[in-house]
């Protein structure tokens, strides 16, 4: 297989800085092709190599995209807590941003386990639904599922303008139920 891969690095290389990888990526991705192709047992379904390398380097440069844009929740939590002395937000933004980063923990506590796990999973971590469904050992019906209810649930936590004063009005415990 190396003889019908090595020939296209050069190629693919090129390939991936056009695709405006940063060069430091796409080393990470040349080298990660390499490692996935070693771990492959048997390459009898590989007809095409060069474009099988080609798709390979694609889909990790996606991925890494996509988990590029995503923001972990543990490291907002963690700069909340280091306090940004040399950040120039202003304090209103600052404790806006405090405020609504706990209403968002607070949301997440609300889900059942399964379900958070799955919400991280897919939305902070990036995962596919695939990926999730084979990591916990369920259907990709239930992570769709468990997902849309949990995203349902900490949007219309999110967007409710103060959920504790609501429940503690007139009705509180028929309101809360309701939801």
């Amino acid at each position: 297989m190396g003889r019908e891969i090595l020939p296209h690095e050069r190629d693919l290389r090129l390939w991936l800085q056009r695709q405006l990888v940063a060069a430091a990526d796409v080393e990470d991705i040349v080298q990660e092709c390499y490692c996935r192709l070693a771990q492959l047992g048997d390459v009898a379904h590989v007809t095409m190599p060069r474009a099988y390398l080609f798709t390979m380097a694609r889909n990790l440069a996606q991925r890494q995209r996509q988990r590029a844009r995503v923001v972990r929740i543990e490291a907002l939590a963690e700069t909340a807590d280091t306090g940004w002395e040399s950040d120039p937000l202003s304090p209103e933004r600052f404790v806006a941003a405090r405020q609504e980063l706990e209403r968002v923990q607070t949301a997440l506590s609300t889900l059942p386990e399964r379900a958070r796990q799955i919400f991280l999973m897919r939305k902070v971590e990036g995962l596919t639904q695939k990926e999730i469904a084979t990591a916990m050992g369920v259907s990709e019906a239930v992570v769709e599922n468990d997902a849309s209810r949990s995203l349902r649930a900490i949007l219309k936590l999110m967007t409710d303008p103060e959920p504790e004063q609501a429940t503690s009005s007139t009705g509180g415990a028929a309101h809360a139920r309701s939801r």
